[in-house]
């Protein structure tokens, strides 16, 4: 399987304590690149959520969101600080005694008060755990969405491996025939300048001449390095890096067979190739 470092998922979870909201989402990245933004009741499961996220990833830059919404207080999770309240008694009888004038403490500004409200207390380690089972849900169903556009950009990949082997097959025949045409301009030039064909010496221009524009070697080596993306391709994994580096080096033999090409369908075909090369290129750096 091949994937893309593209993809986006969302699981959510309903417990007793609250609700648990996760998502993620991912783009190209050359490492991987981890920021999870995480409520701080949760903060002590970072290091597990790293530690899962990255026994799956390899690369990408992945964001990871997730919000806890605590049970409220119509689920009687709410309560009063007693301790505070008592406290804050005392200080309302020292002011009243102190300053007679002055008014007492309502209901509304001792609720508003900081701290008076107290929630339930959370169970951490069940909350931690069900984190961690949200985290792995979502983690497959990221890898599938990632699993579905490799798929798609592992055939965009194939078809142009097939049109530049295509074009590769094409230019061959046409190295002869620009021999075959620059040894009929020797000859007749020679015998417009002599008055005859001098054999030896158009020999010697000729295999000069071959040896300038052969690309027999290039596109030998074409061949060779689309054969390994087929099987590269085949393989899976984590292909990106490779790929990465066979394009450079299908990059450098279109250059070579561009500047040694003589023929306009020569010349044509190694453009072409190139075009190509660059298509596929800018689609690999969405692989992992």
């Amino acid at each position: 399987m091949i994937y893309s470092m593209t993809g986006f998922a969302v699981a959510t979870a309903d417990l007793d304590s609250g609700s648990l909201a996760l998502e993620l989402r991912s783009v190209n990245s050359r490492y991987l690149d981890l920021q999870l933004r995480i409520p701080e009741e949760l903060r002590a499961a970072e290091p597990a959520l790293r530690d899962t996220i990255t026994a799956q990833l390899s690369r990408g830059k992945v964001e990871c969101r997730i919000n806890f919404s605590a049970r409220n207080a119509a689920s009687n999770s709410v309560q009063l600080n007693q301790s505070l309240l008592q406290q804050l008694a005392k200080w309302n009888n020292d002011v009243r005694q102190m300053i007679p004038e002055a008014q007492s403490l309502t209901v509304n500004d001792v609720l508003r008060w900081n701290g008076m409200l107290e929630s339930a207390p959370v169970n951490a380690a069940e909350l931690q755990s069900s984190l961690i089972e949200l985290m792995k849900n979502a983690l497959a169903e990221f890898s599938a969405s990632r699993a579905r556009e490799g798929e798609k950009l592992k055939e965009f990949l194939l078809q142009r491996v097939e049109q530049i082997e295509s074009l590769r097959v094409a230019v061959a025949p046409h190295i002869p025939a620009a021999i075959a045409q620059h040894e009929e301009k020797m000859r007749t030039r020679l015998r417009d300048a002599l008055g005859s064909d001098d054999d030896e010496r158009v020999r010697q221009e000729i295999t000069l001449y071959a040896s300038k524009i052969d690309v027999d070697e290039e596109l030998s080596r074409l061949h060779s390095h689309l054969a390994e993306m087929r099987r590269v391709l085949a393989q899976g994994g984590a292909v990106g890096k490779r790929l990465d580096f066979l394009m450079q080096e299908l990059n450098r033999e279109a250059n070579t067979l561009g500047s040694k090409s003589v023929d306009a369908e020569v010349s044509r075909s190694a453009m072409e190739i190139k075009i190509l090369i660059e298509q596929m290129r800018e689609q690999i750096q969405n692989l992992e």
